[in-house]
């Protein structure tokens, strides 16, 4: 199995990464072996098509999603062409069910972005380019235009769903897989609790529940998710940190175990995991606990192919007091009731923000 590890690599970022880094991981011993450092200026996320062949990046802080092919005997990737996505700072992207799309979060430029996939793994022009319109929210600093920090379709794939931090809404979409063009849905957005900066969703894999973090507010949405309309109903909303901790803190990443059974959210400034169960009927969630770090600031994290293993990355972006950084940190899973336990490895890499496996 292979891990691709995307970092930020400039001042502007605070990084000090060099690009994308290849590791290959032992699934038996959990070791960490790096392969290769590819030097490309900020991926800030990465995915992978459904046959693992290619790998795709946006650049923070540009206007550009880039293609690269994967040899699957050694993991080593091997850069293809760059697109333009039509806005600056793009900071998520997403492959449509077909395999024919790329859509971005262009998180600066208030937009959302439409690449097309060739046959050949590469990159063609962009078919579409949608500005997001709404109102500011009440932080002048962070919520003075639009800014949609993530773009997934949910699980049917018949829609798009893209949370945005600066207008407080969480934009819903149709793609049409034959033109790449996007169309608002009916009703086109749910609103959100003022200065709450809905940051990025997860869909429950079984049940019609989606989970929104909410950044600026340190808190989870749940909604109910209309399967047919495309429609969010808000249900339960509660603190991502528990109700005693007075620090700073901003919500990042959020996740569904394929369970359906758990809700996992990151905070930076708390430096924690959280732990929610999940009500098999109703979606709403209950905290069953925080899993520390133990380093700064868990912009990402993901869960392992089999998912036995949590696997937190930490950059310091200066949202946190702790002093180590730049590291990921594996936690086990306890499959009972989710909770996380340190394996007592730690892989130093430099200003990690994103991880995706390949070839498990």
């Amino acid at each position: 199995m292979f891990a691709y590890v995307g970092a930020f690599t400039t001042p502007e970022r605070k990084g000090h990464g060099g690009g994308i880094n290849v590791y290959r991981v032992d699934p038996a011993s959990g070791a960490w072996t790096h392969e290769q450092l590819l030097e490309i200026a900020n991926p800030s996320f990465l995915t992978l098509d459904r046959a693992q062949r290619f790998l795709y990046a946006v650049h923070a802080d540009l206007d550009e999603v880039s293609a690269y092919a994967i040899d699957k005997q050694n993991g080593q990737i091997t850069a293809l062409n760059r697109q333009s996505c039509g806005g600056k700072n793009p900071v998520h992207l997403s492959i449509d069910p077909t395999g024919r799309w790329i859509v971005t979060a262009n998180y600066s430029a208030g937009s959302v972005g439409v690449v097309p996939i060739e046959k050949d793994g590469t990159l063609g022009p962009r078919t579409d380019l949608v500005t997001l319109s709404g109102e500011p929210g009440p932080d002048g600093k962070r919520q003075a235009s639009s800014h949609p920090h993530d773009a997934v379709f949910d699980p049917s794939g018949r829609f798009l769903v893209a949370p945005d931090l600066g207008f407080d809404r969480v934009f819903v979409f149709r793609l049409d897989a034959e033109t790449g063009k996007l169309t608002a849905n009916d009703p086109p957005f749910v609103a959100t609790r003022a200065g709450a900066g809905p940051r990025h969703i997860a869909f429950h894999p079984r049940m019609p529940f989606a989970y929104v973090i909410n950044e600026l507010g340190s808190s989870i949405t749940a909604y109910r998710f209309d399967p047919q309309r495309g429609s969010l109903q808000p249900i339960q909303i509660l603190p991502s940190i528990p109700a005693d901790y007075t620090g700073n803190n901003h919500g990042a990443e959020i996740a569904v175990a394929p369970s359906g059974r758990v809700v996992y959210a990151s905070n930076r400034g708390h430096d924690s995991i959280g732990i929610f169960a999940v009500d098999q009927r109703g979606g709403a969630l209950t905290p069953v606990g925080w899993a520390p770090t133990h380093a700064k600031s868990p912009r990402f994290f993901c869960l392992d192919p089999a998912a036995q293993i949590l696997y937190a990355a930490n950059a310091d972006e200066g949202f946190s007091d702790q002093q180590n950084t730049d590291t990921i940190v594996p936690f086990r899973i306890n499959q009972a009731n989710g909770m996380l336990t340190p394996t007592g490895q730690v892989i130093k890499t430099s200003s990690p923000c994103t991880i995706f496996f390949a070839g498990a």
